[in-house]
């Protein structure tokens, strides 16, 4: 019965090695993984909201409070995305050889219309495979090479008889690698993009059902920094202003240093110093991912320094895309910063001790939603025997 690693092998006119198949979550070292990405330029204004005469943290334990005992919380929609990657094979083409990388990728949406009920309501999960740029052995377009791929793949029994398919194949750059790259890497950024794209489209699907408004936000586990669009057509300016005025990014890990103050020094001793509720300032800046976007960004601890085991947990990073022509030019509605993160303070618990070193970072209904995404993967003996 054929495999798949045969087909791709037939299909591209390759050779496969039967190499070693492992999970990269868990054989490579592990190092720090910032939610933010890097190339921040800060604003020469760099204030990012409406209160200028804001120089130092502020408490919002009272108004997290009286959010909670006469409001309805703001955050309705829950939005993660995560993915796993797996190196299945190596393949030649023209006497050299490249790793084959497989991932399982799922995007999902809860929704918590009322205290009492929390949902799940879009998941996308599918897999993918990338593979590199050469083993387009037509020299057609590569996407088109792929995707006519994709329906004889799926034909093959042996995914059938599971109920198994490919979303995708993916090219990779097949160009000669720079001092410390590796091809894997490639293979692993072209999955961790489609993830981000899937984060994307899932957006816009709720902004044209018109469920996100001034009462239901959206909160999204990690950045809004997003990499530069594939398309050219879903994060331009213009679609931000209409899909992202109602969506707040919340990292779990973030890269202090990248914040700075009026003198272009560093925040980071304010940022760890952060009594429990503070937040500071509102800080403004741009990215070359995202040209002619600026954004709002603010520190936030959710929990008390002493309870923690390091400087920075238990503070998250918060971000809101300035989406008007007057959030741009005067910054974010200070009013409109407290009242996100009060609402953001009061989603805190209950925590989850135990189940997830991360603990003190977490947001419940985010946690509950990754934990969604999660169980849904296959077991990775399962997915590699696939190959």
């Amino acid at each position: 019965m054929t495999k798949i690693l045969s087909f791709i092998a037939n299909s591209t006119s390759g050779f496969c090695y039967k190499t070693f198949k492992y999970c990269f979550d868990s054989v490579e070292v592990p190092s720090v993984i910032y939610d933010d990405k890097q190339n921040i330029t800060f604003s020469k204004d760099r204030n990012g909201e409406t209160d200028k005469g804001l120089k130092k943290s502020k408490s919002l334990r009272n108004l997290a409070k009286t959010v909670n005992e006469e409001h309805m919380p703001l955050f309705k929609f829950f939005l993660d995305g995560s993915r796993k990657t797996y190196k299945v094979d190596d393949v030649a083409y023209e006497n050299r050889l490249y790793p084959i990388i497989a991932g399982q990728i799922g995007v999902c949406c809860c929704v918590r219309e009322k205290p009492s009920s929390f949902k799940n309501l879009i998941l996308d999960d599918y897999l993918v495979l990338t593979l590199p740029s050469c083993a387009n052995k037509d020299s057609m377009d590569d996407e088109l090479f792929f995707n006519s791929l994709i329906p004889k793949l799926n034909d093959l029994p042996f995914l059938k008889k599971r109920r198994i398919s490919f979303n995708k194949i993916i090219a990779y750059s097949d160009m000669k690698l720079k001092e410390g790259e590796k091809y894997e890497h490639r293979g692993i950024a072209e999955i961790q993009d489609e993830m981000t794209e899937s984060e994307k489209r899932l957006v816009i699907q709720l902004v044209k059902e018109k469920r996100l408004n001034m009462d239901s936000y959206l909160l999204k586990d990690g950045s809004l920094q997003y990499q530069k669009i594939r398309t050219g057509n879903i994060l331009d300016l213009s679609s931000i202003k209409s899909n992202y005025q109602r969506v707040v990014g919340v990292s779990k890990s973030f890269n202090p240093e990248l914040c700075k103050d009026q003198n272009n020094k560093s925040i980071a001793k304010a940022i760890a110093d952060l009594g429990l509720f503070h937040r500071t300032p509102a800080y403004k800046y741009s990215t070359d991912r995202s040209p002619g976007v600026e954004f709002s960004v603010w520190y936030l601890r959710i929990r008390e320094a002493k309870r923690t085991i390091s400087p920075f947990e238990g503070i998250l990073k918060i971000e809101k895309i300035l989406v008007t022509d007057d959030e741009q030019e005067k910054g974010l509605d200070s009013d409109e910063i407290d009242r996100i993160t009060a609402n953001l303070i009061n989603e805190r618990n209950p925590t989850c001790y135990g189940a997830d070193n991360r603990w003190a970072n977490h947001l419940y209904p985010v946690y509950l939603t990754e934990n969604l995404i999660k169980s849904k993967y296959m077991s990775d003996v399962f997915f590699l025997n696939l190959f």
